[in-house]
């Protein structure tokens, strides 16, 4: 009886510990109503994860999240009254109201150039619309847990249009972008180098591992050097750098 008793107890503490497991807390940001109230019931449907509000645009997404303090933001990137881009911009600037706020950008496949200005302004990550619900279910959780997340498909498309001509009459990198590039990827050895020609194409550690035929915390390892070497916090500005520096893998 006495062993028995004492499973009841430890299995009371247990259900005690779970139920006092906070919910991730998430605001959602876009201007439509129907892409608004599906990402809610997606979200809302994992029991770790409390939708708190809702807003229509990025001036009443800033407004709502200095209130309610959520701990994720899915924000569109482009509504009226104030795009993603100023309200993530906005939102992130107040370091003590907004210190634990993490944005995730919400975007479409022709809108790459608003997603990297959404990076460029904070958000740790962007997510297409169209993702499969288990998709933004992970992205919110990878985030929350101080990750950077990258929609793979999203990256690739980026980075296709990025490798192809630029408008007539302009001239598609600088002299002083190509030095610069040039000088970050001599800091880089032959096989952090290989590494990072799949690791800006949205490539998962697995995935790279498999293709280069190493041990997958092999590549774990050159990542965390590459993004040491170019002195950046995560994946996600390593797409961010390629953008900028005119990289083509």
């Amino acid at each position: 009886m006495a062993v028995s008793g004492r499973k009841s107890i430890l299995n009371a503490e247990t259900l005690t510990e779970l139920s006092e497991a906070a919910p991730i807390r998430v605001l959602i940001v876009d201007d439509q109503s129907l892409v608004k109230e599906g990402l809610a019931l997606i979200a809302g449907s994992d029991a770790g994860i409390e939708v708190v509000g809702k807003a229509e645009d990025g001036r009443a997404g800033l407004a709502a999240a200095l209130q309610l303090r959520p701990d994720i933001v899915l924000m569109d990137v482009r509504m009226p009254v104030m795009d993603g881009i100023e309200a993530t911009g906005k939102l992130l600037e107040h370091d003590g109201e907004a210190n634990e706020i993490r944005v995730i950008a919400l975007t479409t496949y022709d809108s790459e150039d608003f997603a990297v200005r959404m990076l460029a302004a904070g958000a740790s990550g962007f997510l297409l619309k169209d993702a499969p619900g288990e998709d933004l279910v992970r992205a919110i959780r990878t985030v929350h847990a101080g990750n950077a997340i990258i929609d793979p498909s999203m990256t690739k498309t980026l980075l296709k249009r990025l490798s192809g001509p630029g408008p007539s009459g302009e001239a598609t990198q600088t002299a002083d972008r190509d030095e610069k590039r040039n000088k970050m990827l001599a800091k880089l050895t032959a096989r952090e180098r290989d590494v990072l020609e799949y690791l800006v194409q949205g490539e998962s550690n697995s995935s790279i591992a498999a293709r280069l035929f190493l041990a997958e915390v092999t590549v774990k390892s050159h990542v965390g050097r590459i993004l040491e070497k170019f002195e950046l916090p995560d994946r996600v500005h390593v797409v961010i750098w390629a953008y900028e520096s005119g990289f083509r893998s």
